[in-house]
């Protein structure tokens, strides 16, 4: 939310739980299941690095939703989609294919100069080719659009 886009995904890494399951040192040091986000990691010296209270309703829904809105972008209010991502600057490019009830939009994201959201945000975007406002609003008409977002 702050635009650091790089520290942003940093953080978004470190809460992911195969992080903490890349090697077998690291899952017998974390000890929980690495498919389930821990609502904590313990800090104390002999337990440092060991997941707790893992299953926590409503962690991974909240995981999800930081993803999907604050790094990637996509945000959905009132029947209108904004796209504002976040993204370390080596991201280049990325899509997302996002459904509203019968329609679908195939959103490309474009970042051939490495740009962070809080550096410059999104500079122009494309709906089926024709440039618009950053605010789309949604129909579900079984249709198809093609969304092009350049930072």
């Amino acid at each position: 939310m702050l635009g650091f886009g790089d520290k942003a995904f940093e953080l978004y890494r470190m809460i992911n739980p195969i992080e903490h399951s890349r090697t077998k040192e690291a899952s017998q040091k974390y000890k929980v299941e690495p498919y389930v986000i821990a609502a904590d990691i313990y800090g104390a010296s002999n337990l440092a690095g060991r997941g707790g209270w893992t299953w926590y309703t409503g962690a991974a829904s909240w995981y999800y939703k930081a993803g999907i809105e604050n790094l990637l972008g996509l945000k959905v209010k009132n029947g209108c989609l904004k796209l504002e991502p976040c993204i370390p600057k080596e991201w280049k490019e990325y899509q997302i294919k996002y459904r509203y009830n019968d329609s679908s939009y195939n959103i490309t994201i474009k970042n051939p100069d490495g740009k962070n959201c809080f550096e410059t945000g999104v500079s122009k975007v494309f709906l089926n080719g024709n440039e618009v406002e950053n605010l789309i609003k949604l129909d579900g008409s079984r249709n198809s659009y093609q969304i092009e977002v350049q930072l």
